[in-house]
């Protein structure tokens, strides 16, 4: 990490300025950025950012940092400068160790620099020891230096060696620092650094302004106290009569709160009064800030004391911190947010997670243990979880930095399913209930009613949060009555311990990871889990099996698929605890309402695994349509991921289900889904066998949906061996026995396809505006989407590009926003082929590369060729024909793996651009060379080459 020195500045009295004349300091701030850029960047500074009114710079050296002040300061002297308007800068510079991140730093050091900036007046530059002892052996002839001392700046951290910059044209004399020192109080110095929560302190210094009373309310250990000290610092300035803290944590008495607050302030109990009526007294014409800090063990006491105070004291306010709000009238509460935290869906190196504030928290008191320690890219990921589990509770990251003395970051990630053994450790001088995780827990659960501790643990058996609906159904029972769930829920949010998030218009529930873990350990002591478990499976299957019959029908769909993803975890937990024990109807039922769900969300990997682990079991069991059902959603999702022999198999085994139970329509939907597996494969005989006796079957049982799909199936077939007619033919007579909107829409979209394929593109239009417009009507937003993409092929063949565009984009917005990540792969090749289209070869690359990444998470095989021959298609004619070779060989050896050979209808299109590829490298001996070499990669390594920087793209 770079050393640098680091200039924060800011104009005195800039409110005040912009009440009086707000024309002309806008003119003067822009007159005040200009100097400062200027001399910032005369003297090889940068401009970092601007903050407020003033700047933020960075400079390699020291003394181009104090050279670029003073002149910015003269600079400054002539009014004249800042168009007639005097502006008074304070400046404070210092040097220390930053990360940088996005052309932006951050640290200690960047707030050590702000802080000494904030003690300046108007005019005045100050510099830290750090600064001096790099400067004070070279400075320019006419620059001294004064020594101002020790001074407590407002980061409570270690007292600060400051110096002031003189010059004999700057002013040499001004009023006490703006320090901890220049106004009464009795806030504690720190022995650590205060890292990050630059939002929180801007809000409740807002806050302050205009509350009266402030409560900062939080889980225990979310760093409520050490926030409101910080908050006290930085308000320092508004209250001549001070800031007092009144620790009430060592307190059992209510009565006492008062009593204590006397004794900061040095006050005793006057005879024939009460000692709040002193305190009233000696508070009534004084301007002050008092903190109560830990109030939430004696509620009434401190309500008590603050409702007197706030009505009998103008000028007097209250900073208190509690799990619990106090509950009296005009009190503005501040909920503690848990530290920022590194995103789970972004790669997590040592650059990428430095900016979060609690990977900044673990790494500054991991270094007070080791000395050594560091972040590298192959710790980083353990480090990123790590603070994700932990919530991002400061108390908790702090406590696990402390077993870097002698465990890896890997390891206490690892291990972090013990937590309450391996967090503990705390400073001896903490609060006991803050030296180990599980005493600062227990301090919370022990002042609940039991009601209250029994509901805690039922609602552990949630993952990822509930609402108050799933609480109702499955935390009632006997013992706790539906209708006082709310008021229990409420209270346990009203006390930091559960966390309440507004979301789509109703309100969302759920534990921090420690407390859910706490929870769910009383739980399993009470014995009664199991029946909790079970009330939550039942739940979820409800839940699951809902939402399978509208995602089916095309109604709401998208509120399906964001609820079942919202509820995923939720939706695991279900299984896994059904899995756990004998095999059970209620998980093949669960499982089987899942699969549409994990196809369109592309969860491919996750939904046939467990397909995979239900199968397990119950195939040793009786074969009931539950069970076939399972099997018919697992090849699907193996159809979707190309892996043709194992959806082959799964169906096969369906369909002998079907058979032995005589389920005529399972057996036909079981002969449709194999025919559509030998239509990838190529395998046109068998493909039409098998679609055809489905076909028998459903005319047979006079099942009209049944007979339209199978229908659609042959056309399918027939469109992918290219002949157009017969699948114009039964597309059509798949429209006219359609009963269903769903069935009507899905037959103009295939009518619409193969009239492309006809070059037929204004009937194309027509089916598919169609179709579209019945898809609209329904809801069905996956089948607007590919109605929007097939539109879009129809323009792109018109050679309307800019048409297509827009509808390719359209289409790829509601994959988007559905989280249809096959569809959306698929959309992003459309644009990839308009790209190709229009020689933007730069785009097509960057648009195949993105649908290639997705399709690997997939583990899409055929949609990766696809992938891997557009990009080959691109890569030659921008001087990479060997690499074009390479990847087209790999495309085809992939197919041939797959057994998914090119239909014939696409044949013709690629064989145009591998001859284009051949021509500009001018050499087929060496083209067929690299084709071989490409056949030869594992897919892996193809993908590895196609993403690869070598690939000239």
């Amino acid at each position: 990490m770079p050393t640098v020195t680091l200039l924060f500045t800011d104009i005195e009295g800039s409110t005040v300025l912009w009440e009086q004349d707000g024309a002309r300091m806008s003119q003067a701030l822009a007159a005040h950025d200009a100097l400062a850029r200027g001399a910032v960047e005369a003297h090889h500074g940068r401009v970092v950012k601007t903050t407020g009114d003033g700047i933020h710079a960075a400079f390699d050296h020291a003394l181009d940092a104090l050279a670029a002040t003073v002149d910015l300061q003269q600079a400054l002297n002539d009014p004249a400068a800042t168009s007639g308007v005097p502006l008074r800068v304070r400046c404070g510079l210092h040097k220390g160790v930053v990360e940088r991140r996005d052309d932006d730093y951050f640290g200690s050091s960047v707030n050590r620099a702000a802080r000494i900036m904030s003690a300046a007046h108007g005019g005045q530059v100050l510099l830290s020891q750090a600064v001096v002892d790099d400067v004070a052996d070279k400075l320019p002839a006419e620059v001294a230096l004064r020594d101002l001392g020790k001074v407590r700046l407002k980061d409570l951290a270690t007292p600060e060696q400051i110096w002031q910059v003189m010059h004999p044209l700057l002013r040499p004399e001004f009023p006490a620092l703006r320090s901890l020192d220049a106004t009464p109080n009795n806030l504690p110095h720190q022995a650590t650094a205060f890292i990050g929560r630059a939002n929180e302190l801007a809000e409740l210094g807002r806050l302050l302004v205009g509350a009266r009373a402030l409560t900062l309310t939080g889980a225990g250990g979310s760093g409520k106290t050490r926030l409101s000290l910080q908050a006290a610092a930085d308000a320092l300035e508004s209250f001549p009569d001070g800031a007092w803290l009144a620790e009430l944590a060592p307190l059992a008495d209510p009565g006492l709160v008062a009593q204590t607050v006397a004794t900061v302030l040095g006050l005793k109990e006057a005879r024939g009064q009460s000692i709040a009526q002193t305190l009233c007294e000696h508070l009534n014409d004084k301007k002050l800030l008092l903190l109560l800090d830990n109030c939430e063990h004696l509620l009434d006491g401190c309500a008590q004391l603050v409702d007197t105070l706030v009505r009998r004291c103008p000028g007097v306010k209250i900073l208190a911190s509690s799990r619990q709000a106090l509950g009296i009238a005009g009190e503005q509460i501040y909920r503690v947010p848990s530290l920022t935290l590194p995103d789970a869906k972004q790669t997590a190196t040592q650059q990428s997670i430095r900016s979060f504030e609690s990977v900044q928290l673990f790494i500054d008191r991991a270094s007070l243990v080791r000395a050594d320690f560091q972040v590298t890219d192959r710790n980083a990921p353990a480090l990123a979880s790590l603070c994700r589990q932990l919530d991002g509770i400061p108390l908790a990251i702090e406590l696990a930095a402390a077993r870097v003395r002698t465990l890896s970051i890997e390891e206490i990630d690892h291990k972090l399913d013990r937590r309450f053994r391996l967090l503990t450790g705390g400073s001896r001088t903490a609060l006991p209930r803050h030296q180990t995780l599980r005493s600062l827990i227990d301090w919370s659960y022990d002042l609940l009613p039991e009601p209250e501790k029994l509901l805690l643990q039922r609602l552990s058996i949630f993952a990822g949060g509930w609402t108050l609906e799933a609480a109702e159904a499955v935390c009632a029972d006997s013992g706790l009555e539906d209708e006082e769930i709310l008021d229990r829920l409420t209270s346990l949010a009203d006390k930091s311990l559960v966390v309440a998030e507004p979301a789509d218009g109703r309100y969302r529930y759920r534990l921090l990871e420690t407390v859910r873990q706490y929870a769910g350990a009383k739980l399993l002591e009470r014995g009664s889990g199991d029946a909790v478990s079970e009330r939550h499976r039942d739940y979820y299957l409800a839940v699951a099996e809902a939402a399978e019959s509208r995602l089916r029908s095309g109604a709401d769909q998208a509120t399906q698929l964001r609820r079942l993803e919202e509820e995923h975890d939720n939706l695991r937990a279900a299984l896994d605890w059904s899995l756990a024990g004998a095999a059970s109807s209620a998980s093949l039922r669960l499982c089987g309402s899942l699969t549409p769900f994990w196809g369109m969300r592309g969860h491919f990997a996750e939904g046939r695994d467990r397909c995979a682990r239900v199968l397990a079991k119950a195939r040793a069991g009786e074969q009931t349509q539950e069970l076939a059902k399972v099997l018919q959603g697992a090849g699907r999702l193996a159809y979707m991921q190309a892996d043709y022999a194992a959806a082959r198999a799964l169906h096969d085994e369906c369909l002998a289900i079907m058979r032995q139970s005589g389920d005529r329509r399972g057996i036909a939907a079981s002969l449709t889904y194999l025919g559509s597996v030998a239509v990838e494969q190529g395998d046109w005989s068998s493909a039409r066998t098998l679609l055809e006796e489905g076909l028998a079957i459903t005319r047979e049982l006079g099942d009209r949906a049944g007979t339209a799909f199978g229908l659609a199936n042959l056309a399918l077939l027939a469109h992918a061996q290219g002949d157009f007619g017969s699948a114009r033919a039964l597309f059509e007579e798949c429209l006219e026995i359609a009963q269903n909107q769903q069935l009507i829409a899905s037959a103009l979209n295939g009518l619409g396809i193969v009239a492309c394929a006809q070059l037929d593109f204004h009937h194309a239009r027509a089916c598919h505006e169609k179709s579209l417009q019945i898809m609209r009507e329904l809801g069905d937003r996956c089948g607007t989407a590919m109605n929007l993409l097939n539109l879009g092929d129809v323009a792109s063949e018109l050679g309307n590009t800019v048409d297509a565009e827009a509808l390719y984009m359209e289409g790829l917005a509601i994959m988007r926003e559905l989280g249809d990540r096959r569809g959306l792969a698929g959309a992003l090749g459309n644009l990839g082929r308009l790209a190709l289209d229009q020689d933007d070869l730069p785009r097509a690359c960057s648009l195949f590369r993105e649908s290639l990444t997705i399709q690997r998470e997939l583990g899409d095989r055929r949609g990766i060729a696809d992938s891997l021959a557009g990009l080959a298609a691109a890569v030659p004619r921008v001087g990479g024909s060997l690499d074009a070779a390479r990847i087209f060989g790999a495309a085809e050896q992939l197919r041939i793996e797959i057994g998914s050979p090119l239909a014939p209808k696409d044949q013709p299109r690629h064989d145009r651009r591998v001859a284009a590829a051949r021509s500009v490298l001018g050499d087929d001996a060496a083209f067929d060379r690299a084709w071989q070499e490409g056949r030869a990669l594992t897919t892996e390594e193809a993908i590895n080459l196609a993403l690869g920087e070598t690939v000239n793209c």
